[in-house]
């Protein structure tokens, strides 16, 4: 059995296991027997953090989506230029997929996408991630547009990431980053105010 940890840090590694076990066999097929076992404590220790399978699953999700986001939000921060600022959150968004690919599976896999409630959270982290772009589209265009195009962008990076994890080679973030940043800004900067009918 596992060593006795403080509370906040035994739920970290009890997160931290659930996110394997679950980006690895899905959420329907890893029960909180499994989870407990590969964590190194009983089930009883496990329900002591988290009631119900579905709120173990729920809580992976808003840790993962918030370090998402805050990856984003924490390498844009102050950066004048739209140029660099769109390649730093290229830059970061795809050093975070390099970096947690379970984590990215876990997001925008298939039981995330199926289920009303977790697929309400992922919409909501997107949505966050899109507000977090918004700003750095220059031009005048509006705000509703702006978000428009934001939320094209998170598609865009979602696309290109999820087609790399599910190759399982290595890539080089960086590199991906780059070439998709210079394929946006070059379409953002050609962006006018779109005319409405």
């Amino acid at each position: 059995m596992s060593s006795r940890l403080p509370a906040n840090a035994r739920r970290e590694q009890l997160l931290e296991v659930a996110l394997t076990a679950f980006a690895r066999a899905g959420y329907h097929e890893t029960s909180m027997n499994e989870v407990a076992d590969a964590a190194g404590v009983t089930k009883p220790v496990l329900y002591q953090h988290f009631e119900s399978k579905r709120e173990l699953y729920q809580s992976l999700l808003d840790d993962v989506g918030a370090r998402l986001v805050g990856a984003i939000t924490t390498a844009t921060d102050g950066v004048e230029s739209g140029r660099e600022q769109t390649q730093r959150g290229f830059r970061a968004y795809f050093g975070w997929v390099a970096d947690h690919p379970e984590a990215f599976v876990l997001l925008f896999g298939g039981a995330s996408r199926q289920d009303v409630e977790f697929a309400t959270a992922v919409r909501r982290f997107t949505a966050e991630a899109a507000q977090a772009i918004a700003p750095l589209i220059a031009g005048g265009i509006d705000d509703e547009h702006r978000l428009t195009l934001a939320h094209a962008l998170v598609g865009l990076s979602e696309g290109a990431s999820r087609r790399l994890v599910e190759r399982g080679a290595e890539f080089d973030p960086d590199a991906v980053a780059d070439q998709l940043s210079a394929f946006a800004w070059a379409g953002l900067r050609g962006i006018t105010q779109p005319v409405l009918r």
